[in-house]
């Protein structure tokens, strides 16, 4: 269940990490959801980086090193496929103010996989070798790798990086129960998961199709799975964190209503200021509250009209009002009970 993770020298204090996801996990997002999650919540990661950017001192790339303090401990995720510029982009990370330097080999983004790295480093495991022990060598923080179950169906390899990897001295591995060929489609195998974990004597976490507290539990108690990775469960709910820790303490998990959630928009907006330029910061704002209103009576008008509105805190006030009003429209969607006609029995 809940519990520490040692991850090297680093102990986080939970095994609930929240998932790298590119262009959602910047220190605005992990910070958002560490706050609305807390104490259950071990480990953020961010979304991945690329090495080319990083060592040729590309000041977009640089700038999604940040980090603040409030959100640790943090990992941050670099991809590409050169083992020396993957050390080089690694040390950059580290003085960056990283507690965990991760390597990606599990993306499957074409734009990713065509440069050799994310998932194609599964089917070069030479190279990846290389990758992680020049990253391992290169940096004194824990070295940690995130992978899938293998390219496709016929070469399912995820058991054979995982001892790779250890060997090549990673201290944790990620496991995404999905080949690349599959991409987000069908069912994660967490059978695979238990494997990779019964393989190899570092921690192994499990991550995909985990989208609601529940099913969290469930896969908690999955043998020899030291932890769970959540990504898109949290986009629409960062409070799942803190949910999962209700629900394996025996209370009722918490939930949020309208005016957590419309606290929640306003610090993030908060925090999206600190970080984003003008041109970028509407959108993610627009972004973030649609999602605050998924599953509701109605969403879709709700988002039409923060869609078209002109300023940020016209967007705040029309979720607010949208979601002040959910209750009443919920209620007088539901179908009146039916009388039973005379005679039936």
């Amino acid at each position: 269940m809940i519990r520490p993770l040692d991850i090297g020298t680093l102990r986080v204090e939970t095994n609930l990490v929240l998932s790298p996801m590119s262009g959602v996990t910047d220190c605005a997002f992990r910070s958002l959801v560490r706050h609305c999650s807390g104490a259950a919540l071990g480990l953020v990661v961010s979304e991945f980086v690329a090495a080319e950017g990083i060592t040729r001192d590309n000041q977009r790339t640089l700038s999604m090193l940040r980090i603040e303090d409030r959100e640790r401990p943090v990992s941050i995720q670099i991809f590409g496929s050169e083992p020396t510029r993957m050390a080089d982009a690694a040390r950059v990370v580290e003085q960056a103010g990283a507690d965990i330097v991760d390597i990606n080999c599990g993306c499957p983004a074409p734009k990713v996989v065509r440069r050799g790295g994310g998932a194609e480093l599964m089917r070069q495991p030479e190279r990846l070798e290389s990758v992680v022990r020049q990253v391992r060598e290169a940096v004194s923080v824990p070295v940690t790798v995130k992978i899938r179950a293998g390219w496709d169906q016929d070469s399912v390899n995820a058991v054979e990086v995982a001892r790779l990897v250890e060997q090549a001295g990673a201290c944790a591995l990620a496991v995404h129960g999905r080949t690349r060929v599959q991409l987000y489609n069908g069912s994660a195998d967490w059978e695979l998961v238990e494997r990779v974990a019964a393989a190899v004597d570092i921690p192994v976490l499990g991550s995909g199709d985990v989208v609601e507290a529940g099913t969290a539990v469930e896969r908690l108690a999955a043998p020899g799975v030291s932890g769970l990775l959540i990504g898109r469960a949290a986009l629409d709910n960062p409070w799942i964190f803190r949910q999962v820790g209700d629900l394996v303490a025996g209370r009722l998990p918490f939930a949020p209503g309208p005016a957590d959630k419309v606290a929640a928009l306003k610090l993030f907006r908060d925090l999206l200021r600190e970080t984003l330029p003008d041109q970028a910061f509407m959108g993610r704002y627009r972004g973030m509250a649609c999602r605050a209103v998924k599953g509701l009576p109605e969403a879709a008008t709700a988002r039409r009209r923060m869609g078209s509105a002109a300023s940020v805190d016209e967007v705040t006030q029309l979720l607010g009002e949208f979601l002040a009003g959910a209750g009443d429209r919920a209620e007088a969607q539901q179908e009146p009970v039916a009388e039973p006609a005379m005679g039936a029995g």
